[in-house]
């Protein structure tokens, strides 16, 4: 599917980096888009057609050609000049009101009114088109107004005189010096209402309505709310001030009658109502309404969605009708934004100032592209008023607002400002409600030393899905109890003896932190290629650890248990961390049936953490690995190839980087980059390549080790201590095994780092897999059977060496590397 999006601002460029996150979607156009839709992400492009009303007929032939199956306009001035119209006319369909819908905003004094016919809560007003009635109006009234152009003026036709003298001075202003032309031709005076002011963005298909979460934005120019209005320079979401009861009011007394008012008469609604409101003593009353998505708390919103959420498909129903069809959900955390603006902002300023981009500390933090394009040299520069919203995601409103501002300071241009309080209102809201906490109660919980017992109760609400789907026979998948149970009996076994491993994925999880993205040791191979980590394919890895441990003694694994430490409980991260060790137990076979998370803020700092595994598995007791009589001369030695460096070497490798100056963030050197993939995404970085976990054997191995003829005597899987320490635990001890190096391809991972850090050949050996992650022993006259078992079940294998006799029982040396040099 491929959709086009009006509109040049952050607005647009949030809409499109939502989208683009649909797998249904292979290509957005932005028209005419800026700086951050001309290139950097594959999906989204930019299409120099401009939005006025003469070029509409050229956008909608564009999308008729490159058959766009959705059009998303932006701006409210499209909308307003009718639009959707033109797109409908030709069957594509269009998210955004139609013309006579779109004078909610496009006239503030027929939404007055609107709101004045359908009891909708609002500010008292009168509309005037004659100068000296509105003045004389002022002159009399006993309270303070708010002065409102009732056309468009790009979110800034708003004056909240302090007094009379400054109302009458407004007025004149906006009325006979046309400051916002003819937008202020006619006026909305309204009384001030006192209170905290939020933004709730709301999408309907005109009959239903869904809020998203609610945001709090910063109209004032500079820091304490002064200067002048702005289109906006912050905003957090959700506002703690919009409590679940104002929400639910909200949306009886002024969403659903809104959206029910415009059907009445004779304009439905579809699309995103924005609607602020003032949250007053007497309850929420509407200040404005605006027919499209708010900017920049769009940017702020859009983060928040959860990563099972198709926006893409959302938008698509609400144009359709169907709403009701699908779901939107949010992830339970805070979102901030910060605008970066020229100088100058709101009023005049220069354009065409190159703006430097740091690297971003952390992946919870978006660069949204407002004021930006692409000059010919192909830097990025100014030009617009507000040039960036830069916005941090976090479980805690503080920590999103850190985020943002920790983006902001890798970002600069010459006269560039922004400011410095966003979110200040919430902030002191939280302090104050935290004094009124401590001088209510003078002891301490177990909350106050960082350890939240209800966050953990609450994460096994959310995992216990999650470990049902591991469900196989002998287990019931139930956790929550004090010990997860295994009927044996359910099984097939007859005189089984248990096998059972523990271990941790290790030094590998300082790369995925150093990454600073909170994820993993991925699993790239899930859904044939992810560009991007998670941090649930770090439960993937550390199950491949355990149950390769247990295949080697011929045992199916049964079930596992998991191990997650943590300064700082992350809901969601564990969650998923949670996922990938039940996808790791689907992948070989065994069911999860407990588990431990312990949140220990003295031992790892936030945003440490540490995973371990215990896995318990069964074999018959007649066909327990290794056979280590039944091993001889000449037998030969089967490799299957491994996925990559697993899990054991990373403390070399990274000395190695370290030696070469490199980092877990620059291009991988070992890969080839195509030319039309960007070298420094995440996918072509060195942490990514490096994050492949260790392959899963169980399902490839168990059919040929539980056949009644045995012909596998030994398996070794090779981990730590690579081919020279692994391959001898399960030989006799008057036998060795000579290894033939050529016999496989040496990959090319292990070849730059044995080039990077000159190591020795046997070193190689001694440290890493080398492209080998399991080997079987087996005699010579079955090899071909086990080759072709393996290669059917989709494994790369090949003999790779012969056991020989051991002359010297004193000779430490029990496995010898031949032909070495093949991996020079």
């Amino acid at each position: 599917m491929k959709v086009l999006i009006v509109g040049n601002g952050g607005r647009e460029h949030a809409l499109a980096h939502a989208i683009s996150k649909s797998s249904t979607v292979s290509k957005i156009y932005v028209a005419p888009g800026n700086g951050g839709t001309d290139g950097g992400n594959e999906k989204i492009s930019s299409v120099k057609i401009g939005y006025s009303k003469k070029d509409f007929p050229l956008l909608v032939n564009f999308a008729v050609e490159n058959e766009v199956s959705l059009v998303i306009p932006g701006p409210e001035q499209p909308l307003v000049d009718g639009i959707s119209a033109f797109f409908k006319k030709v069957g594509i369909p269009c998210f955004g009101p139609s013309e006579k819908a779109a004078m909610l905003e496009g006239s503030k004094a027929f939404s007055k009114d609107f709101m004045k016919k359908h009891n909708i809560p609002t500010a008292e007003y009168r509309n005037f088109t004659d100068y000296n009635e509105a003045k004389e109006y002022i002159e009399k009234v006993d309270h303070r107004v708010v002065i409102k152009a009732s056309g468009l003026a790009a979110g800034k036709g708003v004056l909240i005189p302090e007094n009379t003298q400054e109302a009458l001075q407004g007025l004149k202003e906006i009325m006979v010096d046309k400051i916002f032309d003819d937008a202020g031709s006619q006026v909305v005076i309204e009384e001030y209402l006192d209170g905290e002011e939020i933004s709730v963005l709301a999408l309907s298909d005109g009959y239903t309505v869904i809020q998203l979460p609610s945001a709090q934005d910063h109209k004032r120019a500079f820091d304490g709310d002064q200067g002048l209005n702005t289109g906006g320079m912050g905003t957090y979401a959700p506002a703690p001030v919009a409590t679940p009861e104002i929400l639910s009011e909200i949306q009886k007394t002024v969403l659903q009658p809104t959206i029910d008012g415009m059907r009445k008469d004779g304009v439905p609604f579809v699309g995103c109502l924005f609607t602020g409101f003032m949250i007053t003593n007497k309850g929420p009353k509407v200040i404005e309404y605006n027919c499209r998505f708010g900017d920049p708390e769009i940017e702020s919103v859009l983060s928040l969605l959860s990563d099972s959420t198709d926006f893409y498909q959302v938008c698509l129903a609400a144009a359709e009708g169907r709403l009701d069809s699908v779901s939107i959900e949010f992830k339970n955390s805070y979102a901030a934004t910060v605008i970066i603006a020229s100088g100058g902002y709101p009023s005049s300023y220069e354009k065409g100032k190159i703006i430097t981009f740091g690297e971003l500390p952390s992946s919870d933090i978006t660069v949204y592209h407002a004021g930006t394009q692409k000059s010919q040299d192909g830097s990025v520069v100014t030009s617009g008023g507000r040039v960036l919203a830069v916005t941090g995601v976090s479980e805690t409103l503080v920590g999103a607002i850190e985020k943002a501002y920790s983006g902001v300071k890798t970002i600069s241009f010459e006269n560039c400002f922004y400011r410095n309080d966003i979110g200040h209102r919430a902030l002191s809201k939280i302090k104050e409600m935290k004094l009124q906490a401590d001088s209510k109660s003078t002891g301490l919980t177990y909350s106050d030393s960082g350890v939240d017992i209800e966050k953990g109760n609450k994460l096994v609400d959310l995992i216990k899905p999650i470990v049902k789907s591991t469900k196989r026979p002998g287990t019931d998948s139930d956790i929550g109890g004090f010990g997860g149970i295994f009927d044996l009996k359910s099984t097939k076994f007859v005189d089984p003896i248990i096998v059972s491993a523990t271990d941790g994925v290790g030094t590998k999880l300082i790369i995925a932190q150093k990454m600073d993205i909170h994820d993993t040791v991925g699993y790239r191979y899930l859904n044939h290629f992810l560009l991007t980590f998670d941090l649930m394919y770090a439960g993937i890895d550390l199950v491949a650890m355990q149950v390769n441990d247990i295949i080697v003694q011929g045992a199916e694994p049964l079930f596992f248990l998991d191990y997650f430490a943590t300064g700082n409980l992350h809901l969601e991260n564990t969650t998923k961390f949670i996922s990938g060790v039940a996808q790791g137990c689907l992948m070989s076979g065994c069911g999860l049936i407990g588990g431990e998370t312990a949140e220990m803020p003295a031992l790892y700092q936030n945003g440490e953490y540490d995973v371990a595994g215990f896995a318990v598995g069964a074999v018959e007791r007649t066909h327990l690995l290794p056979k280590t009589e039944l091993i001889g001369a000449n037998d030969v030695v089967i490799g299957m190839a491994s996925s990559g460096i697993h899990s054991n070497g990373f403390s070399l490798v990274r000395k190695i980087l370290e030696k070469k100056g490199l980092d877990f963030k620059d291009t991988c050197p070992w890969k080839s980059v195509s030319d039309s993939s960007d070298p420094k995404s995440v996918e072509n970085s060195i942490g990514f390549e490096l994050l492949t976990p260790t392959k899963i054997y169980v399902k490839s191995l168990l059919p040929i080790l539980q056949q009644e003829q045995i012909k596998v005597k030994a398996l070794s899987h090779i981990t730590g201590g690579g081919f020279l320490d692994n391959i001898p635990r399960v030989l006799p001890k008057n036998y060795n095994v000579e290894i033939d190096a050529s016999k496989w391809e040496f990959p090319q991972v292990f070849k730059w780092l044995k080039n990077a850090g000159n190591v020795d050949s046997i070193e190689m050996a001694r440290t890493f897999n080398c492209g080998i992650g399991m080997v079987l022993i087996a005699d010579a006259s079955d090899a071909e059977d086990i080759l072709s078992a393996l290669k059917s079940n989709g494994e790369n294998a090949s003999v790779i060496g012969r056991i020989v006799p051991r002359n010297d029982l004193n000779d430490e040396t029990r496995v010898t590397m031949n032909n070495l040099s093949s991996w020079e």
